[in-house]
């Protein structure tokens, strides 16, 4: 079991279907930081024949992945009251699916006599020739630090592929 202390007080679950299995994904954060962790539960109870081909990678630095590289486009800027790093902006190639996209308002502040929100992304993405065979979760936490007036966009990626996925990623 995970123990994430009191560091990381709260958490969005997603439950997802890969390979005729489910995986439900635990995404932890705090109100009071922009970091994110993952937690990752596979539930393949129900499957007799089940294959251990799946890879599961986390990103803290989603400009790294593979997948992000050639299929999306993130979004770097700074400047006194902004600091983005790798902001999911939009999707590269027609073959990536956008499986879902949620997200959580925590709390509204006003700096600069400008409504600004503290909030938590999150989007799915897949390969339409491998829907059931790949996804890749970009959380993407928007941390308002209210001392320095400045908002501060982090992001964290999990990827759960199968082999032939990966090799396919990485040949294109």
């Amino acid at each position: 079991m995970l123990t994430m202390g009191k560091t990381f007080n709260r958490e969005y679950g997603i439950r997802t279907e890969i390979m005729n299995g489910y995986y439900n994904i635990g995404i932890f954060f705090s109100k009071r930081s922009n970091f994110l962790l993952f937690k990752i539960e596979p539930d393949f109870s129900e499957i007799k024949d089940y294959k251990r081909n799946i890879k599961i990678s986390m990103f803290k630095n989603i400009s790294a992945s593979l997948f992000c590289g050639k299929f999306i486009d993130l979004h770097n800027y700074r400047k006194d009251s902004l600091d983005i790093m790798n902001q999911f902006e939009g999707i590269k190639e027609k073959s990536v699916v956008m499986k879902f996209n949620e997200s959580l308002i925590l709390s509204k502040y006003i700096i600069h006599d400008k409504d600004v929100f503290d909030s938590l992304y999150i989007y799915g993405f897949s390969l339409d020739k491998f829907m059931k065979e790949f996804l890749f979760i970009v959380a993407e936490r928007h941390f308002i630090d209210r001392v320095k007036e400045k908002k501060i966009v982090r992001t964290t990626g999990l990827q759960i592929a199968t082999t032939p996925v990966l090799e396919f990623i990485k040949n294109q």
